[in-house]
């Protein structure tokens, strides 16, 4: 949760970067930065809820390999007030993604995710 004397991009700036960090601690870490009622939106399917957001990012973290993790770079990342927006790419395995974050009370409540792949 934002702290009483927290600015929006102060709290957006913690929860991006905790969310970031969560993935080498597991999909409970990752988590614990949305609520029931977040949305997360991709390409192919939208996911509502802990549940489907849980199942998104248990096949992500069981299709990612330690050389898709060697190979992520952060790219762009600009945090403005309540959103978060970063580039980022995993070499041949992911040439270029991009997220976008809207983040209230401290939990992710609405992510973007977009994946060019070659």
């Amino acid at each position: 949760m934002a702290t009483p004397t927290e600015t929006a991009s102060e709290a957006t700036q913690r929860v991006f970067g905790h969310h970031l960090g969560a993935f080498s601690d597991g999909i409970d870490a990752i988590l614990s930065d949305y609520t029931e009622q977040s949305v997360l939106l991709t390409p192919d399917a939208t996911y509502r809820g802990l549940q489907q957001i849980r199942d998104f990012f248990d096949a992500f973290l069981k299709a990612a390999s330690p050389e898709f993790w060697s190979a992520f770079k952060l790219g762009t990342h600009v945090i403005e007030g309540e959103v978060a927006y970063m580039t980022w790419s995993a070499g041949s395995f992911m040439p270029l993604a991009t997220d976008t974050l809207l983040v209230r009370g401290g939990r992710i409540q609405v992510q973007t995710f977009t994946p060019f792949r070659s």
